[in-house]
């Protein structure tokens, strides 16, 4: 196994882009190693490989950009254990590795509904935000919410769209547009929970309910 991690880190290091890494380094992704390999480039590498379980754990336990976005990709749905996930998500300290296990690995899992219901409450940052950006996924893939999750999401993020600009912020606003986008039945429901917005008169909150409503305009 130790050999297999040590072919893929070889075909990183030829793919190695200096200076996006240097860029996202200068943004605050303070990976312990960044080879700044496109993601695209990342997913042919780890097309190579086959899913595995053992190597996608050894994977992910490197502090190393691809590396953990690759331990997304090759990690078998199937094997994804709802333990592993709430251990996964805890120990997220870029939103980047949990946009990628959000795209990748998540939605595939047939209790992702309920993980993200519980990840959106919680307190800590990255939980919160990676259970939005998975309620977000699921609706862009076609899911329908039940009525209780959708219910709790849409309460809780409109409390969240009012706290101002926030990672968590962004992501419950997102969660919000794409449910909303699936009926306009849903869009209403989501207006009306953030009605308080508009009522405000605050230039910031009314620019957040104006874009809420308008992915809803566009999309109808």
């Amino acid at each position: 196994m130790q050999e297999t991690i040590q072919q893929i880190r070889k075909q990183l290091r030829l793919a190695m882009n200096g200076v996006v890494s240097s860029s996202m380094r200068d943004k605050g992704m303070d990976y312990k190693m960044n080879f700044g390999v496109s993601v695209p480039k990342i997913k042919e590498i780890a097309s190579q490989y086959e899913p595995s379980e053992a190597l996608a754990s050894l994977l992910w336990e490197q502090d190393v950009r691809e590396l953990k976005i690759m331990a997304t990709l090759l990690y078998p749905a199937d094997a994804f254990t709802a333990e592993a996930a709430n251990r996964w998500v805890s120990e997220l300290k870029h939103l980047e590795i949990a946009e990628q296990l959000v795209a990748n690995l998540l939605p595939k899992l047939p209790f992702a509904e309920a993980l993200a219901t519980q990840w959106i409450t919680d307190t800590r940052e990255f939980v919160s935000v990676t259970g939005y950006l998975l309620l977000a996924r699921l609706c862009t893939l076609g899911n329908q919410l039940t009525d209780s999750t959708a219910g709790l999401m849409v309460n809780a993020a409109a409390s969240v769209v009012e706290e101002g600009l926030s990672r968590r912020q962004r992501a419950a606003s997102l969660a919000l547009k794409r449910y909303g986008r699936q009926s306009q039945t849903q869009a209403a429901s989501v207006l009306r929970s953030i009605e308080g917005l508009q009522a405000s008169g605050e230039a910031g909150k009314l620019e957040i309910y104006n874009d809420i409503k308008f992915e809803f305009e566009y999309y109808a």
